[in-house]
């Protein structure tokens, strides 16, 4: 039989830091200006008007960066309703490509610190890896501990909107000493870096506080703050069971005292320390209960979709087909979503449910309709698979 592998992206080994000229060099410039334009952004007005001199505007973004002029420019603001209502602040189309550059850096200087149980923007990473690493930990606990095992669920109150730009410029800077000490011949180039840094923090336009949501430099500051709280937990409160993607953190703990210990000692640090509070999604709860999080219903046994995520699909869908017998959008772009929330959803036990919610909507194929792992291939195996599967299915008929 035919194997056909999963395509999957290679991690990037940790480098060396780089010369502050190799980060900001026109070689990254160039390919991330291609980054940026990805999809349908590319035929936006700014992009068409920054493509008209493309080698122009990036030579100058060039200088700019290599002689320390580059300044962020405004942002300008969006509103998003799914999966509930948010204020975006989208930079401009020069700043998406520098911020792109950051990321680059960021990860290869910040990546050998941060804990193998944090899952937010790292490569190789994900929300489906942080809830299989919870479902694994009540796994864990249920052998360890039994029935009297409890998780604590942290959320932070107003996560990016709350974060202290001082503090984490200072988190920065001694991650930064730490290199300085092993190689000092790099301090330059990382005195450059740390000053641009510096220029793209301070562009927010959030006030005194608190970094912009639809910054692509924004996820890497929230895990740089976030990875402190990660090492108070694991190192110093010896935490073994702890899973986090972004500001949401999952703790099982062996019972109710121990957990509302851990739980009232990590409030006190997250207001001392990074001047953070929790809100009212915070609890302790026992571990028979799962655990709603990173777009799951996590159990021990198995996962599920969570309700609201249900009702979104649902209500998602309904809209994407109006919008379709208007003529607003064609029937591909519906495929082409309604595909990439299965490539979701499969993670979980929902084939009955999205059998349900996509049985109106013929054209569209749920997995197990089709030879399992056909939708998320390459058009060129989905058709050999697709082809293999209805050969099979003419013979089965035949031999009744």
């Amino acid at each position: 039989m035919t194997k056909f592998p999963l395509k999957t992206k290679a991690i990037p080994p940790i480098m060396p830091p780089s010369p502050f000229e190799e980060v900001v060099g026109y070689e990254r410039i160039e390919t991330h200006y291609a980054e940026a334009l990805r999809g349908p952004r590319r035929y936006k007005k700014e992009a068409v008007l920054y493509d008209l001199y493309r080698e122009l505007n990036n030579v100058q973004l060039w200088r700019d960066l290599r002689a320390g002029r580059y300044v962020p420019g405004p942002y300008h603001k969006t509103i998003i309703t799914e999966p509930k209502r948010r204020e975006l602040s989208i930079p401009q189309l020069r700043d998406k490509i520098v911020q792109l550059t950051i990321h680059e850096e960021l990860q290869n200087l910040f990546r050998p610190v941060f804990l193998n149980r944090s899952f937010a923007c790292q490569y190789g990473r994900g929300p489906v890896r942080a809830a299989y690493n919870v479902q694994h930990d009540l796994k864990t606990a249920h052998r360890k501990w039994g029935d009297a095992a409890v998780i604590i669920k942290i959320d932070v109150k107003k996560f990016f909107y709350s974060i202290d730009r001082t503090i984490l410029k200072r988190i920065i800077a001694k991650r930064f000493g730490a290199i300085k000490k092993k190689r000092p011949e790099r301090y330059d180039d990382l005195l450059r870096f740390y000053k641009l840094l510096v220029a793209v923090i301070d562009s927010s336009p959030e006030g005194e506080r608190g970094i912009p949501l639809g910054n692509v430099s924004s996820q890497d500051m929230a895990n740089i703050y976030l990875n402190e709280l990660d090492q108070y937990c694991v190192r110093y409160l010896g935490i073994k069971l702890y899973t986090r993607y972004m500001d949401d953190v999952v703790i099982v703990a062996p019972d109710k005292e121990t957990a509302r210990e851990w739980l009232a000692k990590i409030k006190a640090y997250l207001a001392e320390r990074l001047h953070l509070e929790t809100n009212q999604k915070t609890k302790i709860f026992y571990t028979r209960q799962g655990v709603n999080a990173y777009g799951f219903k996590i159990k021990g046994t198995h996962l599920l979709l969570r309700t609201e995520t249900k009702r979104a699909v649902k209500r998602r869908t309904k809209k994407m087909m109006e919008k379709m017998r208007a003529g607003e959008i064609t029937r591909k772009e519906v495929e082409q979503a309604a595909y990439s929330w299965l490539g979701f959803a499969r993670w979980a036990n929902a084939y009955t449910l999205c059998k349900k919610v996509f049985a109106p909507y013929r054209f569209i194929k749920v997995e197990g309709e089709m030879l399992y792992g056909a939708i998320s291939r390459p058009c060129k195996t989905r058709r050999l698979l697709q082809k293999r599967h209805n050969l099979t299915k003419t013979h089965k008929t035949v031999e009744t």
